[in-house]
């Protein structure tokens, strides 16, 4: 399985907030979160990490310059205008097939990453084009909400709750070569923002798989902190 990670936004929230370390590098339980992710993924039988970080972030670039992870690190330094755009930069350098992406600050128990990974990996190709992490549990100020049949096959995206959604998206994305092919459509047409390239995916027909987790966090202040480390302590 090949990983990559955005960890290009700027964290202006923490920042405003006297988080003086550059996002990647706040520590959880003394781990940096991108080594975490780092860890967790090698973990998971990485083959290959990608990781996306902006061009004024040097502390982040020395840092995985300086790690021994065992397996490719392809390391990107660019400042992008989205998350989107970001993921369109690491699939210029990941290496073709499965993959799975998420961005440095969502936060997730290393047991339930692991039953995700192992439920895609059993997924034969041609009978799914990704599998979404979603969580019933809501932390996000602006929640995307995923609508899902019986089955758990994704119906749609929505900004709004619907009848059809319990579960938003957790920001973990296991997916394969034709949703690149959907991004770079969407590139090429405009399409800004990863949940209009989500809603992209349904309508160009992939075949989209829920797979839920309990509770995923994100870190975006300063108090998410200790509320991070507390979850993944409990």
């Amino acid at each position: 399985m090949n990983y990559a990670i955005i960890a290009a936004g700027e964290g202006s929230r923490l920042v405003q907030e006297g988080i003086k370390k550059p996002k990647p590098l706040v520590e959880l339980n003394g781990e940096p979160m991108i080594g975490r992710l780092i860890r967790i993924f090698t973990q998971c039988n990485a083959e290959s990490i990608s990781i996306i970080v902006n061009a004024e972030m040097t502390e982040v670039k020395q840092y995985l310059e300086t790690m021994e992870i065992g397996v490719p690190l392809n390391l990107v330094v660019k400042s992008t205008p989205s998350s989107m755009h970001s993921f369109y930069e690491l699939s210029r350098v990941m290496p073709h097939g499965k993959f799975c992406l998420t961005t440095v600050d969502t936060i997730f128990k290393e047991k339930d990453f692991a039953g995700y990974i192992k439920a895609y990996e059993s997924i034969a190709d041609d009978s799914c084009d990704g599998m979404m992490a979603v969580t019933p549990f809501v932390d996000d100020e602006k929640p995307l909400y995923v609508g899902v049949d019986d089955d758990m096959w994704v119906k749609g995206f929505y900004d709004k709750r619907q009848d059809d959604s319990k579960y938003i998206s957790g920001g973990v994305y296991a997916l394969g070569d034709k949703a690149v092919k959907v991004l770079e459509q969407c590139m090429a047409q405009g399409v800004s923002r990863m949940r209009n390239f989500q809603r992209a995916m349904i309508a160009s027909g992939l075949k989209l798989k829920a797979y839920s987790i309990d509770k995923i966090v994100d870190v975006d202040h300063a108090g998410d902190i200790a509320t991070a480390e507390a979850f993944i302590n409990g």
